[in-house]
This record gives C-alpha cells, structure tokens and sequence, in this order.
C-alpha cells in the first residue's frame, strides 16, 4: 500500500501524490465529514423505501411508476459512478465531491417538496447523478487523506461499515419520520447534513492534485451506457422475465458497450478505467467478493421487511428498528477488523466472514408463519451484522488499498460500481427465485429458496476467496 510522503511539504510545482500531513485533530474531523456523505449516500438506498405506499397514495402514482421512485435514483447512481471516479482524477476529487454533494443536496429538496409524481422521480434522478459524483470522491479523499496505512484501515473499516450500516438504519429513520411526520422528512432529512459538509469540507479535507489529460468521452459514454443498461435490464427482469425482449435487449446493449469500452480504454493515454486496475487476481478477487457479497445482503432489505410487516404484522417503525441488531454488530465489527486485518491479513477474514455470512441465510431461510422475531430474525439478524462487519472492509482494502495515487479515484468508482451492479444482480436473482416458489397471498413460501440462493452466493465468495487469494499478508510494498 502507498505510504505518506516524507516531511517535507511538497513544492506548488510538483504536488506530491499524497496531500500534506495534516494534525491529528483536522484529519479527524476530516474523516468525520466526509464519512457523513457516505452514510447520507446509504440512508438514501433504503430510507425511501418504507415510505413508499404513502408516497404512492400522497402524490397518486401507479404501481407501476412507484418503482421508479427507486429505480431512478438506482439508475443514475449505478451507472455514471466510474464516470464521478474520473472526473474526480481529472478535476479534483474534492471539488468534484462538492459538486456532487451540492447538487445531491438541492436534489433532495427539490424532492421534499415536489407535488407531482413526475417531479419526484426527476428530484431522485438527479440525486443518484449527484450521488454518483460525490462518491467516488468520499473513499478516494479518506484514503489520500489518512496519514499512514494503520489511519487508512481504520478509514476503510468506518467506510464499510457507514456503507452497509447506513443501509439499515435508513429503515429506522424511514419508519420513524413515516410513521410520526411525513414522507417529505425521508428526502428533507439530506438537506441540513449537506450544507453542514459543504461549509466544513474546504477547511478540513485536503484536495488532492489534478491529472491533467484529455478527457475519455468515449469511454465515460460506453462505460456508463453499460452500467446503466446492466441495471435497468436487471430492475426489470424479474417482472418482464429473463427471455422477455425488453430484458435481452437490455443485455445486448451492455454488452455491446462493455465491447467498445475495453476496445477505447487499451488505446486512449488517460482511460476512464485504466486497464492496470484489472491486472492483480487479488484486486479481482476483491471485486468479486464484493459484488457477491452485496448481492447476497439484498435478501435481508427485500425479504426480512416484508415478512415483519405481512407475516408479523410490525409497524413501518417496528419493522426499522428490527434491524438495529444487525446495525450494532456491523458498527462494533468496524472498531475490531482493522485490528484483525493487520494480525491475519485478508484472506482469512474473507473466508470467516462469508461463512458465517452463509449461516445466517440458511438459519433465515427457516422462518414459518408462526415465528416470532425473537425467535426467528434476532439471531440471523445480528449474526449476519457481525459478519458483514467482517467482511466488507478487507474486500474493499483489496481493490483500493494498492491502487496508485493518480488512480484513486477511478478504483473507488469501480468498487462502488461493483457494489451497486452487484446489489442489482443479487436482487433480481433473489426476487426471481422468491417468485418461481411464491404462493399467491402467502409470503412464506418462497422464502427458503431466495435465502438459500443468497447463502449460495456468499459459499461463493467463500470459494472465491480460496481460489484468488493467499491466506497470509502481503507486505504493503507488494506489486499491484
């Protein structure tokens, strides 16, 4: 892994790839600051989505068009989020995670008080670009700023903790201003925290150099014309079907741009996604746990919060604070792993994590009609929490942790790319084989098969692991 530059302060003609050292206290704060992003970035995965059926009865949407109040947002942050990553290499990833933060912030005002259901989706589109924008930059800027490699696991530990943690408690919060205020407050909730960060960044995250080049458009346009149609095609399969003409052509297209943007990124100087981020197996291995492992977590927002609700009858409130346990053992992990990581190395953790990952589903796939929660989810739950928290941050650390300075950004775009693909193709999958077992009227019985599906999953980011990784560290100075 890169380490900090000496102590030296670098000259305003020759920036160094690190910014300069920076007192405890500022890097601190720095962190802080930037971390709020990710978690009003991962509230905003979840926290709409129990307010839905009052959005869908206060603004008359049809059931159909309802989806899109999460599609929109899933769309435009999955797919232009390696075109944030570059522009962030490019531009300054500081800048470009204001711009995006900005327009985030305005977004979700515009969404709070939009009365049309035209309006939402518009507001939430323009929340997933400003998402995608501002991402990248969050884990680019916590990994530039830390001072020494010991300061960057703990980051990346807190980031993937905010991650997946962000994600269910955004249930909380969602239930809680549904069920006590109103819909509004799930968008609304954005704008204080936005404004805070975007007075406070300038004076504690350093920006880090320019890379001057010319601009890939051709790969920014194939690279997000692939990601887009991959989730669209996907958010629409489980309903149209997987032979149906919409969802083949959707695949056609993304293949045919993943086409033309491999054939652009081995000609062009500067690449949107330079080739040399695919040469080391253990960063692919990295990449492919990940998306495994996302996809896998999807049965638990899908299925576990339509069974409090349809089986136990649970309150939108209920429902979110169902999954503080979960939430708890993922944070508390996030203190512990680094500390783990530095002893065992990654793949070991990987291993562990994916296993008891698996437990977990199959223990959730034995839920009946007449479960209680204490009995049925508390265990799983938590369980599941704690081997998250095990696993997220080693998988990231594999992707990021060697990546060259001047790359940063676009190999924090790709892993949040792979995230979201792979949340959108875990989530089809998991819906898909919940419907083929489905019982009209009934919830229960397609459940086994979809958490036996996610438990297939994570076996096979256990298998991954296996295959791709050696079981010891590697010294930090290792090759890429």
């Amino acid at each position: 892994m890169p380490t900090a530059r000496p102590d030296s302060a670098p000259s305003a003609d020759a920036p160094a790839d690190r910014p300069e050292r920076k007192r405890t206290g500022s890097t601190a704060i720095g962190i802080t600051v930037v971390l709020v992003v990710q978690l009003m970035l991962a509230l905003d995965t979840t926290i709409v989505n129990v307010a839905l059926p009052r959005i869908g009865s206060g603004l008359h949407f049809s059931p159909a068009g309802l989806s899109w109040v999460l599609n929109a947002y899933t769309l435009a942050f999955g797919g232009l989020l390696l075109l944030g990553g570059r522009l962030g290499d490019t531009f300054g990833r500081l800048r470009v995670f204001e711009t995006g933060l900005a327009l985030f912030t305005a977004a979700s005002l515009a969404g709070g008080i939009a009365d049309t259901p035209g309006l939402l989706i518009a507001a939430r589109t323009a929340q997933g670009v400003g998402a995608a924008l501002a991402a990248p930059g969050v884990l680019a800027l916590l990994t530039t700023n830390a001072p020494d490699e010991s300061a960057r696991h703990r980051a990346l530990a807190l980031f993937s903790a905010v991650s997946i943690g962000g994600s269910t408690l955004g249930l909380v919060l969602g239930g809680l201003v549904t069920e006590y205020g109103t819909w509004r407050w799930t968008l609304f909730i954005n704008v204080p925290l936005g404004l805070t960060v975007l007075a406070l960044a300038r004076r504690f995250v350093t920006e880090t150099p320019r890379r001057p080049g010319r601009f890939d458009t051709v790969g920014a346009v194939a690279a997000t014309g692939a990601a887009v149609a991959v989730v669209w095609t996907l958010t629409g399969a489980p309903d149209q079907g997987w032979t149906s003409p919409r969802t083949v052509a959707g695949f056609v297209i993304s293949v045919v741009c993943a086409v033309v943007l491999v054939a652009t990124e081995r000609r062009v100087s500067v690449p949107l996604l330079p080739p040399v981020l695919f040469r080391a197996r253990r960063r692919l291995g990295g990449l492919a746990v990940t998306a495994l492992v996302f996809g896998s977590q999807m049965s638990i927002f899908f299925l576990v919060v339509q069974y409090l609700q349809r089986v136990l009858h649970f309150s939108p409130l209920r429902a979110g604070l169902a999954f503080v346990p979960m939430t708890l053992g993922i944070f508390v992990m996030s203190r512990i792993t680094p500390r783990l990581l530095a002893r065992f190395g990654q793949a070991p953790l990987l291993i562990t994590g994916t296993l008891g990952l698996t437990v977990s589903y199959v223990w959730l796939a034995g839920v009946g009609t007449t479960d209680s929660y204490a009995a049925a989810l508390l265990g799983p739950l938590l369980l599941n929490g704690v081997f998250a928290g095990l696993t997220f941050m080693p998988a990231a650390s594999l992707v990021v942790g060697d990546v060259e300075p001047e790359h940063a950004g676009s190999a924090s775009g790709l892993l949040q790319t792979t995230q979201q693909l792979g949340g959108a193709i875990g989530l089809a999958v998991i819906v898909s084989v919940y419907a083929a077992g489905a019982v009209p009227g009934a919830f229960v019985p397609g459940v086994r098969a979809a958490f036996l599906t996610a438990g297939a999953l994570t076996v096979t980011a256990c298998l991954t692991t296996a295959l791709l990784l050696t079981t010891g560290r590697r010294p930090a100075s290792a090759s890429r």
